[in-house]
């Protein structure tokens, strides 16, 4: 037997397939993967598998053990592999490369999927719509789409999902679970990657940037908003009133307008609002906070957009010009209301006299010549 390692003789063959092994035995676990073979069985949930010693790790699920610590985070694992590519998180170890672009990795099937993004190989083909995925966890998600199956139901709201990792995620909403702190301010989130982009908030990196006006964003999903604006893209439209929105988010918050709906409410009054942000700035009527301070003038105001307002006095900025006498302005209101003395529109009308004005301020002082 000792001389097949050195020899690299393989005299057992599978009839099956022609693979060849060194071992009997070798050969005999292979030929369950053609009978379909599953010998041992779990006496708890009776779940069969093709080697013992996965009947062995199964187990661990029941019984909750992890005999195998780390002893830097002290954190435990069901199986020593586990432990032994954990252990590569702290030593940075990355022992396999890619022998195309020199990245490497802790573990050789990251290595293996990482080489299909050179080649373009997708394995994983779906029956029904013919779509390939690089992996069969991707494949086997997609097939969902099909089926229809979100095979992953949350205990206290019932709520069903696709995925266990959304499960995962979506349980914190019950929980209020934040496990990614920021090392700077100290926030918290619930998603790893809400955390990753939080960080660029203080970093100040920007990676993202519009061709067309190179206006720079911390994420690709706000450049592609942006790029709307550039294209006049309003690909989401309301069923009811026919207007167009750039954004899925915008369209959900209109809707709002005609059902009546508003899920936010204040805690301290009863007021309820249909957007969380105007929630939010209600709050600060309670609470009295003035969180965006005029760095000329020290003035403090609730709103970042009011501030941003307020800078204008401090600046010779106009942004908004008229078209007819270019006239310009500070505000965009200010010049719509500059626009009725072109048009002569005056949309508000008084109940008694039937007087039109151009501005709302203007009908509400006429008013009082009718009551005294």
């Amino acid at each position: 037997m000792h001389l097949r390692n050195n020899t690299g003789e393989q005299p057992f063959t599978c009839d099956v397939c022609k693979k060849s092994f060194k071992w009997s035995s070798k050969l005999k676990l292979h030929l369950r993967t053609h009978t379909g073979e599953r010998p041992f069985k779990c006496d708890v949930c009776k779940k069969s598998f093709k080697l013992s010693s996965t009947l062995k790790l199964h187990r661990h699920t029941h019984t909750g053990e992890q005999p195998f610590i780390c002893d830097v985070g002290k954190k435990s694992f069901k199986m020593s592999s586990t432990l032994k590519l954990h252990l590569r998180t702290h030593t940075g170890e990355r022992p396999f490369t890619c022998d195309i672009c020199e990245k490497h990795f802790i573990q050789s099937s990251h290595l293996k999927l990482h080489l299909r993004t050179h080649t373009g190989e997708r394995p994983y083909k779906c029956d029904v719509c013919k779509k390939s995925f690089k992996r069969s966890e991707h494949l086997k998600l997609h097939l969902y789409t099909h089926t229809g199956e979100q095979p992953f139901v949350c205990e206290v709201c019932k709520k069903s999902f696709r995925m266990s990792s959304h499960l995962k995620l979506h349980l914190r909403t019950h929980t209020g679970e934040r496990p990614f702190t920021c090392d700077v301010c100290k926030k918290s989130f619930k998603m790893s990657s809400t955390l990753k982009l939080h960080l660029r908030t203080h970093t100040g990196e920007r990676s993202f940037t519009c061709d067309v006006c190179e206006k720079h964003f911390i994420q690709s999903s706000h450049l592609k908003l942006h790029l709307r604006i550039h294209s006049g893209e309003r690909p989401f439209m309301c069923d009811v009133c026919g207007k167009h929105f750039s954004d899925s988010s915008q369209l959900k918050v209109h809707l709002r307008s005609h059902t009546g709906e508003r899920p936010f409410k204040c805690d301290e009054c009863k007021k309820s609002f249909s957007q969380l942000s105007s929630l939010k700035h209600h709050l600060r009527i309670h609470t009295g906070v003035r969180p965006f301070t005029c760095d000329v003038c020290y003035k403090s105001f609730k709103r970042l957009d009011v501030l941003k307002l307020h800078l204008r006095i401090h600046t010779p900025e106009r942004p908004f010009t008229c078209d007819v006498c270019k006239k310009s302005f500070k505000l965009s209101s200010t010049l719509k209301l500059h626009l009725r003395t072109h048009t002569g529109e005056r949309p508000f009308t008084c109940d008694v006299c039937e007087k039109n004005f151009s501005q709302s301020s203007h009908l509400r002082l006429h008013l009082r010549s009718h009551t005294g």
